[in-house]
Parts: C-alpha cells; sequence; structure tokens
C-alpha cells in the first residue's frame, strides 16, 4: 500500500512539472530564434546600408550648360556658281561682232565680220583659248578683188575678279595664222599671225557676260611685216 501511494505521488509530482518544463523550453526556443533573427537582419541592413547609400560629396560635379540653340544661317557668300563649290562654269563661249583695220604696203582695207571664241578656265585665273575671226571688206582693187580677212589663233588667258555681277578684266596672248584676200602676185595669202590684247567682261548672271575688248595683230604677209588692231563687242555663255 505504501508503495502504491509513493508511485502515485512521483507520478503527479512528475505530470505537475511538464508543463512548466515544456513552456520554459517554448519561451528558450522563441528567444533564440528572435535573437538569431534580429541581428542577421541588423547586420544585412549595416551591410547593404553602405553599399545603397551614396555620399552627396562623391557624385560627380557636372555643370549644367543650357543646350545651344540651331545657329541660324549667316550672311550668303559670293555665290559658288560651279559644280561642287567650283569657282564657277568652266568654259566660255563667246560670239560678237569684230571690226578689223588691216594695213599693208599692197593695200589697206576696213573689215566688219564675226568674233568667235572658246576658253576652258585651268583655274579661277588661267584659261587655254581658242580663237577665230572672219572678216569681210570692200573691193581693194579692180576687178572686185574683195577682202576677207580669217584669223585662227589659240593660247592662254589671265583673269581678274571672276566673281558674278562684276567686271571681270582679262588679258591673252595667242598665237597662229592669218588668211588674207585678195592674193599679191609671188606672195602667199597665208602667214604667220601673233594676237596679244585683253578686254572686260561684265557678268548679267552666271551664265551669261557682256564682253568688250581690243587686240593688236602682228601678222607677215606680203613678205613683209603688218601691225594691225582689231576691236570687238559681244556676249559670252558660262557652262
Amino acid at each position: 500500500m505504501k508503495r502504491l501511494v509513493f508511485v502515485v505521488f512521483v507520478a503527479l509530482t512528475v505530470s505537475a512539472s511538464l508543463p512548466a518544463q515544456q513552456a520554459s523550453f517554448l519561451n528558450l526556443d522563441r528567444s533564440a530564434q528572435s535573437s538569431f533573427l534580429v541581428p542577421a537582419a541588423d547586420a544585412s541592413n549595416a551591410n547593404l546600408a553602405p553599399s545603397l547609400a551614396v555620399s552627396a560629396a562623391r557624385l560627380p560635379v557636372t555643370s549644367v550648360s543650357p543646350v545651344p540653340s540651331a545657329a541660324l544661317p549667316g550672311a550668303p557668300g559670293a555665290p559658288q556658281y560651279g559644280r561642287g563649290g567650283d569657282f564657277g562654269y568652266r568654259w566660255d563661249l563667246a560670239v560678237g561682232y569684230e571690226y578689223v583695220h588691216f594695213e599693208s604696203k599692197p593695200f589697206s582695207a576696213n573689215l566688219s565680220g564675226i568674233h568667235t571664241s572658246l576658253a576652258y578656265s585651268l583655274n579661277e585665273w588661267f584659261a587655254l583659248e581658242g580663237s577665230v575671226v572672219a572678216a569681210f571688206g570692200g573691193d581693194v582693187f579692180q576687178g572686185g578683188e574683195m577682202s576677207k580677212y580669217a584669223l585662227l589663233t589659240g593660247g592662254g588667258r589671265i583673269f581678274w575678279n571672276r566673281q558674278p555681277h562684276r567686271l571681270s578684266p582679262w588679258a591673252h596672248i595667242l598665237v597662229g595664222g592669218v588668211h588674207m584676200n585678195p592674193q599679191i602676185a609671188n606672195s602667199s595669202k597665208n602667214a604667220f599671225a601673233l594676237q596679244a590684247g585683253g578686254g572686260i567682261d561684265w557678268f548679267f548672271n552666271p551664265r551669261l557676260s557682256f564682253r568688250g575688248e581690243a587686240d593688236y595683230v602682228r601678222t607677215q604677209l606680203y613678205s613683209d611685216t603688218q601691225n594691225n588692231y582689231q576691236a570687238g563687242v559681244g556676249v559670252v555663255l558660262h557652262f
């Protein structure tokens, strides 16, 4: 009987102490969990904060400048009226009236005709030129010997101030041949000729200009030398 009472007493004592032990174990586990979690969260926040936070002093200082506005087109310069900004059209074709005074020992004559020239500009100041003058005059001798004059020459031309709507003076020296009629006995109609002179062009527009010119012409006809002159006016096409 005493043993039975002792066993019951021990069982009651053990059963009464179990809830208190479970509560203390649970509290210990929760405190451990909270102590484990809280420092870890604090540590992660502490580690992340410096990497995410950027000091204002370390930020690069950039100067904010106003965006430039679109530049207005400037005043137009001298017209560049050739290809790709070239100085101008390279070809010049001139046609006009020509007056020729021819003086020689056998006869003298005043002739009128057409002067045609074609020039190709190598640059803005020099061109290669070919020139043809064909002129006709009155009768020189009896029998209807009409005076006829043909001058074919080629050479170089120098320009100054090749700008549109301006005066552009020029000079040239050409050499070639001359054909003169009537023919004198024992003399040829053809001979060497030297042409030197100049003129001035007034540009009406980039394609068209008006020209005035005068030349000294030296020829060697009739076994002699002749020093004569010619002058003319005309138009010039630029292309």
